[in-house]
C-alpha cells in the first residue's frame, strides 16, 4: 500500500464509520496522546523504566500505527499530501545531511 492509498483508506473509514473528522486541534492532542502512549512502551522495553501491571498490554506496532493513523487524518484534513512531502524531506534531508553523518566520529 501507498502513502496516497493510506490516506485515501483513512478518508474513507471516517466517511464510513467515523461519522466526520474530528477537528485538527483535537487530532493534534489525539497524536501527542498516541506518541506518549508509544513513548511509554519504549521507555519500559528499551529504557530504564520497569513495566507496571497496566503496561503489559502495550503492543509497539499499534502504537506506531495509531500515530500514522492520526497523522493521515490531520494531512488529509490540511490538503497535505504525505507522499510528497516525504518525498520532499526526504530530498532537504539529503542535500543537508549527505556528509555530517558521515564525519561525526559520534557514529563511528
Amino acid at each position: 500500500m501507498t502513502i496516497q492509498e493510506a490516506q485515501n483508506k483513512v478518508d474513507e473509514w471516517i466517511k464510513t464509520y467515523g461519522v466526520r473528522y474530528f477537528s485538527e486541534l483535537t487530532n493534534m492532542t489525539i497524536l501527542t496522546e498516541e506518541v506518549g502512549e508509544l513513548a511509554r512502551i519504549m521507555a519500559r522495553t528499551y529504557g530504564d523504566q520497569s513495566f507496571k501491571k497496566s503496561d503489559l498490554d502495550g503492543n509497539l506496532a499499534d502504537e506506531m500505527a495509531d500515530i500514522l493513523w492520526v497523522l493521515m487524518c490531520l494531512a488529509n484534513q490540511t490538503g497535505v499530501n504525505l507522499t510528497e512531502a516525504f518525498e520532499n524531506n526526504l530530498a532537504k534531508k539529503t542535500l543537508r545531511d549527505k556528509d555530517r553523518h558521515k564525519q561525526n566520529s559520534k557514529l563511528k
